[in-house]
């Protein structure tokens, strides 16, 4: 290719000005940052802490409960998010009092924590008038 030898030249005189490569660097990791780590999946990060233990799915809605060694975590996600509707969901430790978030959400309500320490638990989801329950779990 002619002049290729000629561009070759210039690029190898060309140095990058420190504040412009430190601009850059700095675009990088800020894309980096937003991009986050990478999964490979499309499911979104759950705001409960510990692992799935259970899923129960129903017509509007699905409930979704987490366990760690001392807690258990409970929410309720839309089938169809968007407007706003009447959404609940209740988690009680057995010998214990529940607790329970309601409101209009268009997407999920909770998370509800309770503490689980070898107790069982019993969960109940609501979306627009359609609920699941659970009976006595995670023993």
């Amino acid at each position: 290719m002619p002049g290729s030898t000629a561009v070759r030249r210039v690029l190898a005189r060309a140095r990058p000005h420190p504040v412009a490569y430190a601009l850059v660097l700095a675009f990088a990791a800020g894309l980096l940052a937003l991009a986050g780590p990478g999964q490979g999946t499309a499911e979104a990060v759950s705001v409960c802490q510990g692992r799935p233990a259970r899923t129960v799915s129903f017509a509007t809605g699905e409930l979704r409960l987490y366990r760690t060694r001392h807690y258990a975590c409970a929410l309720v996600l839309a089938k169809r998010p968007g407007t706003p509707r009447p959404m609940k969901v209740t988690l009680q430790p057995r010998g214990g009092r529940a607790a329970v978030v309601s409101g209009r959400w268009g997407r999920q309500a909770g998370p509800v924590t309770v503490h689980a320490l070898n107790r069982c638990v019993r969960a109940t989801a609501t979306v627009s008038g359609r609920s699941a329950a659970t009976g006595w779990i995670l023993c």
